[in-house]
């Protein structure tokens, strides 16, 4: 591996990469935009979202989809550029809408954080939302440690859920329709916390899984929310290669650049709204891999 480097600065805090057609996709949460990044730094605004841009994908057709957090929407972006509700998930969700992948059949799975996070709320586990190409929704599963980044491996057999607060990556064999059948523990880094204090959590986990991505060899990338790195983790739980972000903290990755061996980092001092939300030093990283 070779140093990380910057490949963009002065965002509010970025989230939810994927790498397409040549650029990073990303949404800069407090800024509301989803912006796209170019290898050589140059930024582009691609829309506007109110109610706070979250998780990216987009359907078989090229338009994109995009998580309005704040009102738990799902909005879609018409080959004119204007945005449409796709889904409603307010009846399904109970918390604010947090990452989503969206498969080649265009099915978006959406997760949310299950309580109020940014007050200190006790911790509350939460569901993961099927949203079909037409825009129907249900609940795929439930009893999630804050369900957060996603990626499938096996050739899109398994989804892979990244459990913030629960120590582990949860795995589920994906359906002929979609559906998430048999539940397993994918990836496990210590016991899994037993308080509802968020304090007490985060002290207790050996790994704070965030964004991730798979890699080509099946592993998965993994953002260490907690540690101030990335690592690459392969099924049970080993820790087989790992990236420092120094002084930032990471919170999301992507594989991506010409030749697919670009990690892409998204970094900050923190996650706290009250101190990313007015401040403008999120910085994107890159690292060959």
């Amino acid at each position: 591996m070779t140093t990380v480097r910057t490949v963009a600065d002065g965002f509010s805090f970025l989230e939810c990469p994927r790498w397409r057609g040549g650029r990073l996709w990303l949404s800069d949460f407090y800024s509301r935009r989803v912006i796209a990044v170019h290898e050589s730094g140059r930024v582009e605004t691609i829309t506007e979202v109110a109610g706070q841009p979250s998780g990216l994908g987009w359907l078989p057709d090229g338009r994109l989809l995009v998580v309005s957090m704040r009102d738990r929407r799902v909005l879609r972006r018409e080959p004119d550029g204007t945005l449409v509700e796709h889904a409603d998930l307010s009846e399904l969700a109970t918390g604010h809408l947090n990452d989503m992948l969206v498969d080649d059949a265009g099915r978006a799975y959406v997760g949310n954080f299950g309580f109020d996070l940014m007050s200190g709320a006790p911790l509350r586990t939460a569901n993961l939302v099927r949203i079909d190409p037409d825009g129907t929704a249900q609940v795929a599963a439930d009893g999630l440690a804050f369900p957060n980044g996603m990626a499938l491996v096996d050739g899109g057999a398994t989804l892979v859920v990244a459990e913030s607060f629960g120590n582990r990556l949860g795995g589920y064999t994906v359906g002929a329709g979609g559906e998430l059948l048999e539940r397993r523990d994918w990836a496990t880094f210590g016991p899994y916390p037993t308080s509802d204090d968020l304090g007490e959590v985060l002290g207790a986990l050996s790994v704070v899984p965030d964004g991730i991505c798979a890699a080509p060899d099946n592993t998965v990338w993994v953002t260490d929310a907690g540690h101030h790195r990335a690592v690459r983790v392969a099924e049970g739980g080993e820790i087989v290669a790992e990236v420092s972000s120094g002084e930032l903290q990471v919170f999301a990755c992507a594989l991506g650049g010409a030749e697919g061996r670009t990690l892409f980092l998204c970094a900050a001092p923190s996650f706290a709204e009250h101190e990313r939300k007015d401040t403008r030093d999120a910085v994107l990283l890159a690292v060959t891999v």
